[in-house]
């Protein structure tokens, strides 16, 4: 009789020591389900699926997961703030990554594509940060824009070339400082007028300089190189 109670009491600790699975199997199935809903979106939104990822880490691993994206984001405001650039640079995340707005008038001469001095101590800083080997995993997009004033030079034809020369001048820059040695992480796109942040003439087709300044601009674009894959 005594042997029997052991052994029901056995079986019953078993049955308790079992419990676990129930958890584990709901957290499988949670993971799956999120990851289910993640392929069938067209595009990932990169802080969100951070916050997400770190979320199911500290609800289920019960430990803390560091943002990559977030952690850079803090260290380029803090690049701006101590270079005394905010009037010129902003720094933001969209649903792609991190997104720097350079003022072309802080950063180039009018009509060149030659850097200031301000836009060589800036990007050096810049440049210097991309290369720690916590953010290698960062693809760089450097896209030129300009306002529709029409501009015809032996060097800039139209404001396609100037955009693009801006542009390339970036990042040949930070290829310089070796920030991609093997040529795999940055490209310059050129937009030109053709995507102002704000309308260049006013309905009467009066020309708004404030607006015209503000789409004169280089943007650089940071982002983990999983963020394009869907």
């Amino acid at each position: 009789m005594a042997r029997r109670r052991k052994g029901m009491q056995r079986i019953k600790e078993e049955e308790i020591s079992e419990d676990w699975l129930v958890t584990y199997a709901d957290a499988i199935t949670l993971l799956m389900a999120f990851f289910v809903m993640l392929v069938s979106f067209s595009k990932v939104e990169i802080p969100i699926f951070e916050k997400v990822q770190a979320g199911i880490a500290e609800q289920i691993g019960k430990r803390e997961v560091i943002r990559p994206t977030e952690v850079l984001e803090t260290d380029l405001k803090d690049v701006v703030f101590n270079m005394a650039m905010d009037s010129s640079v902003t720094v933001s995340t969209d649903d792609e990554g991190i997104l720097m707005e350079l003022g072309s008038g802080a950063f180039f001469h009018p009509g060149s594509a030659n850097l200031t001095r301000d836009a060589v101590v800036f990007l050096k800083d810049i440049g210097d940060l991309l290369k720690e080997p916590r953010y290698l995993g960062f693809q760089v997009e450097v896209t030129g824009h300009t306002d529709d004033s029409p501009i015809s030079t032996p060097r800039f034809p139209s404001n396609w070339e100037l955009a693009a020369g801006r542009a390339i001048a970036v990042v040949r820059f930070l290829y310089a400082l070796g920030v991609d040695p093997n040529q795999k992480r940055m490209r310059a796109i050129s937009y030109g007028d053709t995507k102002p942040k704000l309308p260049n003439r006013d309905d009467f087709g009066n020309p708004i300089d404030k607006n015209r300044e503000a789409n004169r601009r280089i943007e650089i674009r940071i982002f983990p190189k999983y963020s394009r894959v869907f």
